[in-house]
């Protein structure tokens, strides 16, 4: 299934009637692994989470009142960088959640992490894929929301929102030049 249908159709009859959440909340967004999530060896594949975790993100900032200011702002957010571990598998027709959380900022970036969650024999959450996503939050009229922005408008307590400091090295890390540099491809 294309994701703009899986995107309307998780907020029209699966979550839409979610409440609302805390800006630092974990929220969960509920799904089942359907055949057109499936690859050639019959299990959820890999890119198909990274685009499940588009519309559980999506859920979040619905939740948590950030797309409220987003739409006020003219606002939108683009993922600038993401890694993803995988623990087990999902198979064909198989319920699962994702749990969401804004982890908090940096200089640059809004940090999220993500679960796909499971419930073990013991009926307690197992969790079977986890990622961190970076993202930035752009303006529609173009440029950059600074982050410093982005906290006034949200009212984000970064006091409660600390990110590891894992995290934020892989974040420096994986960073790519900004558009307005040189980024040439050479495998030197």
């Amino acid at each position: 299934m294309h994701m703009i249908f899986r995107t309307l159709w998780h907020q029209l009859f699966v979550g839409g009637r979610a409440s609302r959440v805390a800006l630092g909340d974990m929220t969960r967004s509920r799904f089942r692994v359907w055949p057109t999530d499936l690859d050639i060896l019959r299990h959820m594949n890999n890119g198909k989470y990274l685009s499940i975790m588009d519309v559980a993100r999506f859920d979040l900032i619905k939740r948590n009142g950030a797309w409220d200011v987003f739409t006020q702002e003219g606002w939108y957010a683009v993922v600038v960088g993401q890694t993803i571990s995988y623990r087990k598998s999902l198979n064909p027709w198989q319920r699962f959640w994702v749990e969401s959380r804004l982890l908090g900022f940096d200089d640059q970036a809004v940090y999220i992490e993500q679960r796909f969650v499971r419930p073990n024999a013991e009926r307690r959450p197992e969790v079977y894929a986890r990622a961190i996503v970076r993202g930035r939050i752009l303006r529609r009229t173009g440029g950059v929301v600074p982050v410093s922005e982005l906290i006034e408008k949200t009212g984000a307590n970064t006091d409660e929102m600390q990110v590891p400091e894992d995290i934020l090295e892989w974040g420096r890390s994986t960073r790519l030049p900004s558009t307005r540099d040189s980024a040439v491809s050479s495998w030197s």
